[in-house]
């Protein structure tokens, strides 16, 4: 009794502060989120039980190990174990990270789901846990599984991330592949299992038909309701929602803003370019990249980022103010780099550069034809930049611009290639008004990947290894100080 009094005592000043986090032999038990507790005795034996909404455990309590404000540590005994544990409850001192409690509640769930769906397989081990030296994230639950001598890598996130956490999960995937048969001693990994909420797998199937061996990666979604699983088939691949917008809408667009836009561009004719906005008929007015105006039919609304005004003749000398500190503050040679027009969309302003001087990237390339963010999608804008282009024999290039690491570069280009080609097999460019008196080549558009030679990510070889084929891909990488101008440095 005196034992279970004394343990009562140092979880009530424990939970003073508030629920405390549960771990169990290292492993934290987030089914346990918001804790309650009971310390009874039965005869000589005092018995822990903790609960919550979703999780409840009882433990024989050994011994109590460690009593402080922050902390409880006791030995004890679990039923059907011979071997006894350490259950450590501890206060919390920091606030925790964004989507820890939900992912480790999915990786609990995810065990069972397992379990349930391969009943003749042992699932080996399930973490969250990042291992930022392998670049693997911890926004997804990853493991192992095994028959036999044959086991498969599982990957999976949870109902309640992102779109980017969802859609990235092939190359975090492919990774995790590749380190566990790099592990594997005892077993053959005979492939990849990825698990995604349902309803949100399409970018992740489309991808998976740009790899060279897509059966060997099973696409699975999971009802967050009531935990149904189906298996999503390479059929269902499809082409996504994507389109071309005729090339002679873009060109009426422009020349409806020409008078308008034209005065503008006199303030700056050298990093001043006007253009359509994807998906729209609205023209962009770009300083060395930087939106800060837009014509959209009714007139032209100048600013950047959110605060943006109607352009009147009362306006126009804020505008030429702001445009003549776009440049001081965004050129090659300024000396306050870390001004926010210096830094701001740095992608966009490789492309100026890229498309008033192709060649630099390839000789090959026809400097007549490089078009933007042609075919558009509903994906939206990446951060990543899409230039379509065309080789001096006619054969597509699709180039993809980054100007800092991005571990998703590789599979995003991927996605982005299909794209073109989906659209190239149907003849669409000749159908909507591009690469005009070009007698395009039907092989595969060639893959460049841009980027300064220092920011290709280390995975970026990985995830190569196990694209297609018919997926040809150059790495040009620049130096740093690319604003100064293009200078190659290697080409892969």
């Amino acid at each position: 009794m005196e034992f279970a009094a004394e343990l009562g005592r140092a979880l009530a000043t424990l939970c003073a502060a508030g629920s405390p986090e549960v771990h169990e032999n290292g492993e934290w038990l987030a089914g346990l989120d918001g804790l309650q507790y009971e310390v009874r005795c039965q005869g000589d034996t005092t018995l822990l039980h903790l609960w919550s909404a979703q999780q409840s455990l009882v433990r024989r309590v050994i011994s109590l190990d460690k009593q402080s404000p922050d902390s409880v540590v006791v030995e004890v005994a679990r039923f059907g174990h011979a071997r006894h544990a350490k259950l450590e409850l501890l206060a919390r001192g920091v606030t925790r990270q964004t989507g820890r409690v939900g992912r480790e509640q999915f990786r609990i769930r995810m065990g069972r789901l397992l379990s349930d769906l391969f009943p003749d397989e042992t699932v080996d081990s399930l973490t969250t846990a990042a291992d930022l030296q392998h670049s693997l994230s911890g926004s997804y639950t990853r493991g192992l599984m095994h028959r036999g001598s044959e086991a498969h890598a599982v990957l999976g996130a949870a109902p309640e991330e992102d779109t980017q956490t969802i859609d990235g999960i092939l190359t975090f995937g492919l990774i995790w592949l590749d380190r566990a048969r790099e592990r594997a001693r005892r077993q053959s990994v005979a492939g990849l299992r990825l698990f995604l909420p349902r309803g949100r797998s399409a970018i992740t199937a489309h991808r998976l038909t740009g790899l060279a061996t897509p059966h060997d990666v099973a696409l699975y979604e999971y009802d967050p309701l009531h935990w149904r699983v189906r298996r999503v088939p390479v059929s269902d691949a499809g082409n996504l929602q994507t389109w071309l917008i005729p090339r002679r809408e873009a060109d009426q667009a422009l020349a409806a803003a020409s008078a308008e836009t034209e005065r503008i561009r006199r303030l700056a004719p050298d990093a001043i370019r006007a253009g359509v906005a994807a998906q729209t008929q609205h023209v962009t007015l770009r300083f060395r990249g930087l939106e800060f105006a837009r014509w959209q039919g009714s007139g032209v609304a100048y600013g950047l980022s959110d605060h943006q005004e109607l352009l009147t003749p009362e306006k126009w000398p804020a505008l030429e103010k702001l445009v003549r500190q776009l440049e001081v503050y965004r050129h090659a040679l300024a000396s306050d780099t870390r001004h926010r027009f210096y830094r701001a969309q740095p992608e966009r302003w490789l492309e100026t550069m890229v498309a008033a001087d192709p060649a630099r990237i390839d000789p090959r390339l026809d400097p007549r034809h490089l078009y933007a963010q042609v075919p558009a999608f509903s994906a939206g804008d990446r951060g990543i930049i899409d230039l379509l282009g065309v080789m001096r024999d006619g054969r597509l290039i699709v180039l993809e611009l980054k100007a800092g690491e991005d571990i998703q570069l590789t599979l995003q280009a991927v996605d982005y290639w299909l794209r073109v080609r989906w659209h190239q097999q149907r003849d669409d460019f000749r159908k909507y008004g591009y690469f005009p008196e070009v007698e395009l080549n039907p092989a595969p558009p060639l893959l460049f990947l841009v980027a300064p030679g220092f920011r290709f990510h280390p995975s970026g070889d990985l995830v190569l290894r196990y694209l297609s084929r018919e997926i040809e891909v150059v790495r040009v990488g620049l130096s740093e100080n690319w604003r100064r101008g293009l200078r190659v440095i290697f080409r892969l």
